[in-house]
């Protein structure tokens, strides 16, 4: 009361000041301004509107088109292939290390920089302050991912066009569905983007100054992708947060394969909410008098570890449950129909490349006959030892047509037909059309076995 007594004019209202709550809308203003204040935040949004744009339409500008990327080998031939090549490599490295930065590195700067009792001051309710912090970090990583988004389909329609996308089963998509599908495809990326993030929010909040706070994300990026790569059963596959970075795949087949999306996604945005709320009970409890504070080792084991363990484990029972699928799913059948699939797309594109007499899938009647290694063994799983004879009709031709594919399929079901002959089908890389060369579409094709066993049992 004393204190009041020497006020000045301008200091009279300070204690009603000092009584009343930051609302969060103004505390989230004030954490996006210290946020964008940063220079390497600013570094991070200015390279996602320019780079990728930069960056496709050099690529298509080139005579070697980057072939072992998914969509990459149509990048000369529509602009929409490009957003699809970016993010491929976003999933990969640029989102984990975006969230990593963002997310990461949202409550423990305030630790390094002894902050935190000037925050409460002006904010005055713990809550408020994680609620702003996580919808702040929150909003610039959705503008870098509309960065990313935007910046590679500008820089893929300038260069290539608007042109039709070949999908992943050799079916034309016109430009609209393609543009659609593309939207689709980096919407559905935002669930595990999410997981990322809130595992940054965790480890922000669990690991505080420590520079592993940080690195939490892309460490756990990393894990998953290593993890995919290895045999696993179908449902701890899909049970990963990191499967929706390449469940993706599914929209560009027809049918579309929107079982393994939907739990990818389900399961990615499980994991964000489970993580978020972590940090919040975690931030709720730390003691900020100490200054000297620098996090808990058991706690950071019981409270942000292990309930992540139990819903990997719960996830992995449910979709056991759910789809019966706790094999590879990769199997003869599967890759014979979809090797079969495709070729017959892609030989209706040759065809009409060629100018030849136009045919339908129906009377091609194409089949494929796929061994992996001569036959010896287990006629299933990933590997690059799976050999395909591919078989066809023409009208009015009585002699069967038939073509050789060496097929890698990886364990997550993409796989990449490479033609063995014979010449005049799929052995050059160019045809020689009325119009000049253009790409062979049956030199070599991309193609996706679905995991799970949802379409051929409708």
């Amino acid at each position: 009361m004393t204190a009041t007594l020497t006020q000045s004019p301008e200091q009279k209202h300070e204690p009603v000041t000092r009584g009343r709550r930051v609302p969060v809308t103004r505390a989230c203003r004030f954490e996006l301004v210290k946020l964008v204040s940063q220079w390497r935040i600013r570094l991070l949004v200015l390279a996602c509107w320019i780079v990728p744009a930069l960056f496709v339409a050099g690529v298509s500008q080139q005579s070697t088109l980057p072939s072992d990327t998914l969509f990459g080998r149509w990048m000369h031939a529509t602009g929409w292939a490009g957003p699809l090549v970016v993010l491929g490599f976003a999933g990969t490295w640029a989102l984990p290390l975006l969230t990593s930065v963002v997310a990461g590195d949202v409550f423990a700067s305030e630790d390094r920089l002894g902050t935190w009792r000037h925050l409460f001051m002006a904010v005055r309710s713990p809550r408020r302050i994680f609620a702003a912090k996580a919808l702040a970090s929150l909003t610039v990583i959705l503008v870098l991912v509309a960065g990313l988004a935007c910046s590679s389909a500008i820089g893929g329609l300038l260069t290539a066009g608007n042109h039709p996308l070949v999908g992943l089963d050799g079916h034309l998509l016109t430009p609209e569905d393609a543009a659609v599908k593309v939207l689709l495809a980096w919407v559905c990326i935002l669930a595990p983007t999410l997981a990322l993030a809130g595992i940054g929010l965790l480890g922000s909040v669990m690991l505080d100054r420590s520079p592993m706070g940080l690195l939490l994300p892309a460490l756990v990026a990393i894990t998953m992708q290593v993890t995919q790569m290895l045999p696993l059963p179908v449902a701890v596959r899909l049970a990963l947060p990191g499967y929706a970075f390449i469940s993706w795949n599914g929209l560009f087949t027809s049918p579309t394969q929107l079982a393994p999306l939907l739990i990818a996604v389900a399961v990615s945005l499980a994991w964000a909410v489970l993580a978020t709320v972590l940090a919040y009970v975690l931030f709720q409890r730390r003691d900020f008098t100490n200054l000297a504070y620098d996090g808990s080792g058991r706690r950071a084991l019981t409270v942000g570890l292990l309930p992540l363990v139990g819903l990997t484990a719960l996830s992995v029972a449910a979709v056991a449950v759910s789809t019966s699928s706790m094999g590879s799913g990769i199997e003869q059948g599967k890759v014979q129909r979809s090797v079969a699939t495709a070729f017959a797309h892609l030989y209706r594109m040759q065809t009409d490349q060629l100018h030849r007499p136009a045919v339908t899938e129906a009377q091609l009647r194409t089949t494929a006959t796929c061994a992996k290694s001569a036959g010896k063994g287990a006629q299933e799983g990933a590997g690059n030892n799976w050999r395909c004879v591919v078989s066809w009709h023409l009208p009015g031709v009585a002699v069967t047509g038939t073509a050789i594919y060496q097929i890698d399929i990886t364990s997550a079901g993409r796989f990449v037909a490479d033609g063995d002959g014979p010449k005049e089908v799929n052995g050059y890389f160019l045809l020689r059309t009325s119009t000049g060369d253009a790409p062979n579409p049956l030199w070599q094709f991309d193609g996706n076995v679905e995991l799970l066993d949802t379409s051929s049992k409708g």
